[in-house]
């Protein structure tokens, strides 16, 4: 069996969204699950609204995901040269013909066919010219079959039936010589050797002009794939409304790659009822088998349910790199990478975002933040001000801070002035992170250390 070679093919005309994404992932896996190759291959024939900043936006995506490719980047303008010849090719065998109709008259023609309810589709005009028009520059156009069937053989939604006489002949090259998507796509893949296409099933329509351009110049088919789209919660197809759709913005909300590769992929894919794969569970299990027929809906609290789960299975000390980013951006510089993972290991249970924890983390890198009034008014009272007095002297003389010492000097001091353990470890708590809920306060102690354990309650004593 030969080499299966699957390719992902964005246009740079913006950043990655979830759906090319997803379209992506699927070529990656499939790929990596048949031991076959993945090519990236930059479709920027549309000199308009092709971007270098979307180029870099897609690398920059495609890296951070971790779906690495086998050759590329291939960009389409640098195969111009291979286009040409591929139309001139269909042009001497007779299966291509110049065009000389003007936009206006297309669009003419167009909305007449509109108005007298007919399917509005090239009309033939120039088919049959047996010289050029003077004065006008041209198209080209395939001269499609008008009679028959063709038929599409999905891996996914079946065998599909197009009638011939319903599909135009459409431009394969435009008036200033630049290749269409349909027809750079078709050589592309059959020069690349793909051998399974799998793409979005807004594309289905495109896919018999496809195929009667592989007929014409006698390539063999690809496997064609049409994934199911991606719907938003209210069932219509997503898009920005429905909240972030660019794989960066995920990155700069603070999701991790494996989180929202593994729910990306669970977009349209099952495996009984696993819900969490690492990559390799990915590659070995994925097939397309078991890519259902229906529409997904995207579901934001379960991808935030995921990260939160992802981020408390991760190592402290590679959370605390990927955070350095978002602490830069709010200007917090950690004293060390080591004492920053204590940092990242005491928020984990508690933070689903990587920017939620540098939120919740605040308090560890500045001293000079508003306390909650409600905290203050409820936990800083004049009754606390002894037992935290006698805290702040022991602290003093205690050489170090561990949780167990910490948790003795604590239970002293309520059993001497006949307090609840809560009245002192709530206010110290607002003390030290200006609000009354935050991780254990022997552990946001230790982690503060004793210098900086003694400044902010010195601070509080003396406004009590």
């Amino acid at each position: 069996m030969s080499q299966v070679i699957l390719r992902f093919a964005p246009s740079p005309t913006g950043h990655l969204h979830i759906g090319g994404a997803r379209t992506a992932l699927f070529n990656w896996l499939f790929a990596r699950n048949q031991g076959g190759k993945f090519i990236l291959r930059i479709e920027d024939t549309d000199q308009v609204r092709s971007t270098k900043e979307s180029i870099d936006a897609i690398l920059e995506s495609m890296t951070w995901l971790g779906l690495d490719w086998d050759e590329g980047p291939i960009y389409q303008t640098d195969r111009l040269p291979l286009y040409r010849e591929h139309v001139e090719r269909l042009l001497r065998e007779g299966k291509a013909y110049p065009c000389y109709c003007t936009p206006e008259e297309l669009e003419e023609r167009r909305q007449r066919a509109l108005k007298e309810k007919q399917k509005p589709k090239y009309d033939g005009q120039c088919r049959s010219l047996k010289a050029p028009v003077p004065g006008r520059t041209c198209a080209i156009r395939f001269k499609a079959p008008q009679q028959g069937v063709t038929i599409l053989r999905d891996l996914i939604k079946g065998t599909i039936e197009f009638e011939n006489a319903e599909l135009d002949d459409l431009i394969i090259q435009r008036s200033d010589g630049w290749p269409t998507y349909n027809f750079s796509a078709v050589v592309d893949d059959a020069t690349m050797s793909i051998t399974h296409v799998i793409r979005g099933d807004d594309h289905v329509n495109n896919t018999p002009r496809q195929i009667l351009l592989y007929e014409a110049f006698g390539y063999p088919l690809p496997r064609f794939a049409h994934v199911p789209m991606i719907l938003g919660a209210d069932k219509t197809r997503l898009s920005k409304r429905h909240g972030a759709t660019s794989v960066m913005s995920y990155k700069e909300m603070g999701y991790l790659p494996q989180a929202l590769v593994n729910y990306l992929v669970r977009l349209g894919w099952s495996h009984g009822d696993q819900e969490v794969f690492s990559q390799k569970d990915l590659v070995e299990k994925f097939s397309l088998e078991n890519v259902g027929k229906s529409a997904a809906v995207f579901n934001t609290e379960k991808l935030l349910w995921l990260n939160g789960l992802y981020i408390r299975q991760e190592k402290p000390e590679i959370l605390g790199k990927l955070l350095l980013p978002f602490l830069e951006q709010r200007g917090f510089k950690p004293r060390s990478l080591v004492w920053l993972a204590e940092v990242t290991k005491n928020l984990q249970e508690r933070s689903k975002t990587l920017l939620e924890m540098v939120d919740q983390a605040a308090f560890y890198f500045r001293d000079d933040f508003e306390l909650d009034a409600k905290a203050a008014a409820k936990h800083l009272t004049p009754n606390v001000k002894e037992p935290l007095t006698i805290l702040l002297a022991r602290l003093e003389s205690s050489p170090d801070l561990d949780e167990k010492g910490l948790e003795e000097i604590f239970q002293e001091i309520v059993t001497q002035k006949g307090l609840k353990l809560g009245a002192i470890a709530q206010a110290v708590r607002v003390a030290l992170t200006g609000k009354a809920v935050s991780p254990g306060i022997y552990e946001v102690m230790k982690i503060l250390g004793r210098d900086e354990v003694l400044k902010r309650l010195s601070r509080t004593l003396i406004k009590l």
